[in-house]
């Protein structure tokens, strides 16, 4: 059977990471392929997933601000106290995280026993496989990355260099980068992106047309997801608002959140709040299992709003905030595509917040998984 190679970031820091990359394997698989990825020696090159410390923010930026609140202020500087003194805690509610993440991942993805680094790439590597697939998380964010080419395949032929909707995570390359980003993406074989600003990216680089794919999450049915969800341990009895924030979060909007739960006999359930560790914990199948059994989402996440599409939830999407980077264009392509716009808190009346009505949502997703599988079977014949 031929194999196929995916280069991905590693770690076990968040829920989209990991499940993209479970999903991308399974319908690699699906296609009649062996499927492992490649574990990639982040040393020289480390994933900065930690935003700008809230410090920072707190008294340089948003001094800046002068009609900024100043209970939102005292709220900020409130919650950088609580994180210093509760520090054991959070780290301990961290590694309790990514021991989850990485049992899911040790039972679910097939990883190499080996790593690569740009420093060492086997001399073998590119004959082992038929083909490398990249993405289709950040793979090209240059403050990911740094520069690394290995997430544009560069040990490999260019006939084996397969992207499928990897993300740039921003809207444009630091001129220091171009040059560089311009060759590599030039000798890709098989190139797409998830949204549309990538799209820009690479046509405004190459002049290559690059295709616009969704996230492999969404090629998974809901079925297939249900395989491997669990029954959350700290699951409530009761209806419940769930919350999916990866970036800050301003007193008036957690403030707005509790009164639109109170005034729908809603409890609130953050999943992404250290003060909360038996949520914060929580592993990628109890994710799913939370999503699955909401009354309603709010969120600022990408796969927080795939999620809630493909179990059909009620969602509205906050933009993100603190991150330092552009980080809503690809929900701004996700919405887009399945038409759901009008799920943005900035957009949304607050009497259709519990109504939304999926008969549209579809026909579009299978299209689109259509057009996804059409790309891969071109991509790897």
């Amino acid at each position: 059977m031929k194999k196929i190679g995916i280069i991905t970031l590693n770690g076990y820091f968040n829920y989209g990471n990991r499940l993209q990359n479970y999903a991308l394997q399974e319908v690699l698989k699906s296609l009649g392929f062996q499927v492992e990825t490649i574990l990639v020696d982040t040393t020289n090159h480390s994933v900065n997933t930690s935003p700008v410390p809230m410090w920072k923010r707190v008294f340089f930026k948003n001094r800046k601000k002068k009609d900024m609140e100043l209970s939102e202020v005292l709220y900020k500087i409130i919650t950088v106290l609580w994180n210093q003194i509760h520090k054991k805690e959070i780290a301990k509610s961290r590694m309790q995280r990514i021991k989850g993440l990485k049992a899911f991942s040790d039972k679910y993805i097939k990883e190499t026993k080996f790593s690569i680094s740009s420093q060492n790439i086997p001399e073998n590597l590119a004959s082992r496989y038929e083909y490398f697939v990249t993405g289709s998380d950040q793979v090209w964010n240059p403050d990911y990355i740094h520069n690394s080419s290995i997430y544009f395949l560069t040990f490999a032929p260019g006939k084996k260099r397969i992207a499928y909707s990897p993300s740039f995570g921003i809207s444009h390359i630091p001129t220091k980068y171009s040059e560089a980003y311009k060759l590599w993406l030039s000798e890709m074989a098989g190139l797409s992106v998830r949204e549309e600003a990538g799209a820009e990216i690479i046509k405004k680089l190459t002049g290559r047309e690059a295709m616009v794919l969704i996230d492999p999450t969404l090629l998974l049915r809901k079925e297939n997801w249900l395989l491997i969800c669990k029954e959350p341990v700290c699951k409530p009895k009761r209806r419940y608002l769930l919350t999916y924030f990866l970036g800050e979060q301003t007193l008036d909007r957690k403030k707005k959140i509790k009164e639109i739960a109170r005034a729908n006999s809603l409890i609130v359930v953050n999943l992404a709040d250290m003060k909360d560790p038996k949520r914060y914990s929580a592993d990628p199948g109890e994710f799913i299992g939370y999503i699955q059994s909401s009354s309603v989402i709010f969120t600022d996440s990408f796969h927080g709003c795939v999620f809630a599409i493909l179990f059909e939830k009620p969602f509205v999407v906050f933009d993100r905030i603190g991150t330092g980077t552009s980080m809503n264009s690809r929900i701004d392509t996700l919405l887009g595509t399945f038409r759901l716009q009008t799920r943005k808190w900035e957009v949304l009346r607050k009497d259709e917040i519990f109504q939304l009505d999926y008969s549209q949502t579809a026909p579009i997703l299978e299209n689109e998984r259509n057009k996804a599988i059409n790309y891969l079977k071109g991509a790897l014949s």
